[in-house]
């Protein structure tokens, strides 16, 4: 059994592996895989526990396929996918904004001016 076992943190020696020249794409290919990886195991759980739920009398699958949600709970939903978004994009968001505030009259024009002479 798994849990007769003792945890043991295993970590890969040497030098990982890069495949991108770009600088953190390689983490964060790394991170959307486990992400993947997650998701389809959730998938697998949600389908295992409507099977199981349906052996046992309920429909769990059509319940879910026809729950209406109220107003409250719509918002709910809304501000945790808000969160999530927030959080998953967080380096963009800071760096578009921070691009943002760099921005000046000059700077616009002369990209303005660049653009019309190439």
């Amino acid at each position: 059994m798994i849990e007769d076992r003792p945890h043991v943190i295993r970590h890969a020696r040497g030098k990982r592996p890069e495949f991108y020249d770009t600088p953190g794409l390689d983490e964060a290919m790394s991170m959307i895989l486990v992400l993947a990886n997650e998701i389809s195991v959730m998938r697998d759980r949600l389908d295992s526990a409507e099977r199981v739920a349906k052996i046992n009398g309920l429909d769990l699958a059509a319940g879910i396929e026809t729950l209406q949600l109220d107003q409250a709970a719509l918002e709910e939903r809304e501000a945790r996918r808000q969160d999530f978004l927030r959080r998953l994009y967080y380096v963009q968001l800071k760096d578009a904004a921070e691009a943002a505030a760099a921005e000046t009259r000059e700077g616009y024009s002369a990209t303005i001016t660049e653009i019309a002479q190439a």
